[in-house]
């Protein structure tokens, strides 16, 4: 297995810097990715409550010879479930069958509901439980972040945000980075790549490191310190995305690919989602 690198997170408990998503994908194409991805070498699984497929991690963790004690599990508290926050993660862990998970996470911050910091205080009260190691957020604008710390003194680990060559969010990476808050990529391929993959520069890059576009852009994802979990059922896709331990991206070419941003968002803008 190549050696992947390990985040330190501020609370000081380490995280894989590269995992699998399984956002969308039913429960059999979750579980069965899930499997193949623990025997190719990923030890990071990234599912959410909303996303119906935790059960796929628990089937999947029953079925694997790789201990529970490496393996990174990460899902999310639902916004509708903001002011159930005990139950919440009571039904999760039972689902993944298990009594605790690496990393909780609160989806979103639906500022309009104005539940979130609520939502933070009873999370921090499930990691003195024990029943998360380490807490954290998606989808937090610094102004949403800033409250959360103001508020209870606690600062988040994670900061899952979308991420892609197209919308780098680099102001917003830079300040999690001076809070000690790391930042994660989702939708870091884009879904899919349109409009990435067949970009000059990343093209280029692939032929001069005979890899993929996809590994080019999981490539750069690292070299830029993010954490990343491409999402995918294929089998091949699953093998290809982990093979990118062998190459780096030198800081000009890492510049080149952030000429790429234009701000271009795929998923909602969270100072207005508030589903």
């Amino acid at each position: 297995m190549a050696d992947q690198p390990i985040i330190k997170l501020h609370d000081g408990n380490m995280m894989p810097q590269l995992g699998l998503g399984v956002w969308q994908a039913s429960i059999d194409d979750a579980r069965n990715a899930i499997v193949e991805a623990l025997k190719v070498g990923y030890r990071s699984i990234d599912t959410a409550a909303i996303y119906k497929n935790e059960e796929a991690v628990g089937q999947a963790l029953q079925e694997t010879d790789v201990a529970r004690d490496d393996i990174f599990i990460t899902t999310k508290l639902w916004n509708d479930d903001q002011q159930n926050g005990q139950q919440a993660i009571e039904t999760s862990l039972k689902k993944l069958q298990l009594e605790q998970v690496d990393l909780y996470l609160m989806h979103w911050p639906c500022p309009e509901k104005d539940t979130y910091v609520d939502a933070w205080k009873k999370m921090i009260e499930l990691q003195q439980q024990g029943l998360a190691k380490s807490i954290g957020v998606c989808n937090f604008h610094e102004v949403h972040l800033k409250r959360l710390i103001d508020e209870t003194g606690v600062t988040p680990v994670v900061n899952q945000i979308e991420l892609h060559p197209m919308l780098q969010q680099r102001t917003l990476h830079a300040w999690n980075a001076l809070h000690q808050i790391q930042t994660e990529s989702w939708s870091p391929l884009a879904q899919g790549g349109e409009g990435v993959f067949d970009q000059d520069v990343i093209k280029q890059l692939a032929k001069k490191y005979s890899k993929t576009p996809a590994q080019i852009v999981i490539r750069w994802h690292l070299d830029s310190g993010l954490v990343v979990i491409p999402k995918s059922v294929t089998p091949a896709r699953i093998h290809e995305n982990f093979q990118v331990f062998d190459f780096r991206l030198d800081k000009a070419e890492v510049s080149e690919i952030a000429k790429l941003d234009q701000g271009k968002r795929l998923g909602p803008n969270p100072e207005e989602f508030n589903g």
